[in-house]
């Protein structure tokens, strides 16, 4: 028996490794929708990504490194200032939670233009607003609205386009990088000429532009509401996430990839400052780690693209995490730029692979914003776990090693994770 549902076809590449997904139906399936396939088509939805990408690591990044500014403008704790660094994973969750059924509800573009539209006003709230209150609730809605976005955005590119979904996740994920990047390096400085307010409020001006191209996709292309028909396997029309296996494989496949990253950017600078390095040679080392990204996300997606199989892919970067922890624990710190390069290869290629199987391995885009919500709320809520322990183990014992070791471990597991999650099945357990 066969029951028809939305489904959008994969790339050529992608079909011809362990990421494709079922075949097309039959030429004489009169219920078959033809998506929108021009190259207008493609460079609008790249476009509309590429500035979606650019708000939403930005407004996070930009406040690690102006902290200490702030903190003293706005006369702040350090405990107050951990809970604006707690918050977006927090608010990651919650967004990944809810934003499934609203953008079901709504439409995908129309939430996620809702939703850069309160991503802007809360950048604005926090820096028009000097207090400690408005700051916080600044944060709090902008990093709500972040959620909602990081879980709608793969739906988006699985039904906007279908033979591209490598590449524009791929190219989406590289924004965030070099966004968060550029804003990081900058803002202290910029904070020095123009104050800490505009050097934080004045990134706004981009959701400015992802308001004005997200509304131009939705008036020329419709809402995403309408998708495509077209027979997929009985019984896997209305499944649950939460009773997935592979969704509950994927939700850990992220959140301790996520753990490993928050956890890193927390805490590299001290573990190899307690290792003997100067304290310039340890900072540096946390840009090593941030800047391995890039070079990840465009080999991960190149070789997506050239069809290379996703499994070995998926394992590989899992190792990568199991070197990097394992250098930094018991291995010669002369390597330390290596140890902290490959930990930043392999945390960018499991999180950009994570968001290409959210398209990959679904039917339709429901399903993908389902399972995108579902791995995002769990995966969040284990990252969060990862500085909140890691700094009170480190204060319990004096040292890193036991949080090391533990890492370590959960690496480990991640590689067999790793394994079971990129097998060439669909969500439902069946095989392509």
């Amino acid at each position: 028996m066969t029951c028809y549902f939305s489904y959008s076809n994969n790339s050529r590449a992608a079909m011809s490794t362990s990421a494709n997904v079922p075949s097309k139906p039959s030429s004489n399936n009169s219920q078959a929708f033809n998506l929108p396939s021009s190259k207008f088509t493609f460079w609008l939805v790249l476009c509309a990504m590429i500035l979606l990408g650019a708000n939403m690591r930005a407004p996070i990044v930009a406040l690690g490194s102006i902290a200490p500014v702030v903190q003293d403008a706005l006369n702040i704790s350090q405990t107050q200032i951990g809970w604006l660094g707690a918050v977006p994973m927090l608010s990651f969750a919650v967004g990944a939670l809810i934003s499934p059924t609203i953008g079901k509800r709504f439409g995908l573009e129309n939430t996620l233009i809702a939703m850069i539209a309160l991503l802007t006003f809360g950048m604005i709230i926090r820096t028009v607003i000097p207090t400690w209150i408005g700051f916080l609730s600044g944060t709090v809605i902008l990093t709500l609205a972040i959620g909602f976005a990081n879980t709608l955005a793969a739906p988006v590119i699985k039904q906007r386009t279908p033979k591209h979904i490598p590449l524009i996740t791929g190219l989406f994920s590289l924004t965030m990088t070099v966004s968060a990047g550029i804003v990081a390096g900058v803002v202290l400085p910029l904070s020095e000429y123009v104050g800490w307010q505009w050097a934080l409020g004045g990134w706004s001006f981009l959701g400015l532009f992802a308001i004005i191209i997200w509304v131009f996709l939705r008036l020329r292309l419709g809402s995403s509401n309408h998708q495509p028909v077209i027979p997929i396997p009985s019984g896997s029309a209305n499944i649950s996430m939460w009773r997935t296996p592979f969704a509950w494989q994927i939700a850990i496949f992220m959140g301790l990839q996520s753990l490993l990253f928050y956890t890193v950017a927390s805490f590299l600078p001290s573990i190899w400052l307690s290792k003997g390095l100067s304290a310039v040679s340890a900072g540096q080392m946390a840009s090593v780690f941030q800047f391995m990204a890039p070079v990840a996300i465009l080999s991960l997606t190149w070789l997506v693209n050239r069809g290379r199989p996703i499994q070995a892919l998926a394992v590989f970067a899992a190792v990568l995490n199991v070197i990097g922890v394992l250098g930094i624990t018991y291995l010669s710190t002369d390597l330390a730029w290596l140890w902290s390069g490959i930990m930043g290869l392999g945390c960018s290629a499991i999180f950009t692979l994570s968001m290409m199987l959210f398209s990959l391995r679904t039917y339709t885009t429901n399903q993908s914003s389902e399972l995108s919500g579902m791995a995002q709320a769990v995966g969040y809520i284990i990252a969060f776990f990862g500085p909140l322990g890691t700094g009170w183990l480190h204060e319990a014992t004096g040292n890193w090693d036991l949080p090391l070791l533990i890492m370590l471990i959960l690496m480990i597991i991640n590689v067999a994770i790793a394994w079971l999650v990129s097998r060439p099945v669909m969500v439902d357990g069946k095989k392509i």
